[in-house]
């Protein structure tokens, strides 16, 4: 009698993924206006991981983000920035199945609008 075994083949993810996810859900958040721009590194643009206001790094299949936020005027930013916090770790967790070790949440700015005379 021969047992075959059904063995399941391998799933990977983009960080392409990982970076839309992230960016999407801070986006979605209440407060949050735009992403701002990453600050510049040296090779950033040959850097896999780095998007518009979104930077990820997995390290031993854990993420770490670093968001960098523009939040709109008369929003509390520790608020803004715990419920982003919350918002992308979960849709990370849930989407991907993956454990998110931190998320920091860089306020660049401040969008402020214009007052009506």
């Amino acid at each position: 009698m021969t047992t075959t075994s059904n063995t399941p083949g391998k799933t990977t993810i983009a960080l392409e993924v990982l970076v839309t996810i992230a960016r999407l859900t801070t986006l979605s958040v209440d407060g949050v206006s735009r992403m701002a721009t990453v600050p510049s590194e040296m090779n950033r643009f040959f850097k896999r991981g780095v998007s518009e206001g979104v930077k990820i790094n997995v390290d031993e299949d854990m993420v770490y983000t670093d968001l960098y936020v523009i939040l709109k005027q008369d929003f509390n930013v520790r608020d803004v920035s715990h419920n982003i916090q919350a918002n992308v770790s979960r849709a990370i967790s849930e989407m991907v199945g993956m454990d998110v070790g931190k998320i920091n949440v860089h306020i660049e700015d401040i969008e402020l609008t214009a007052f009506n005379q």
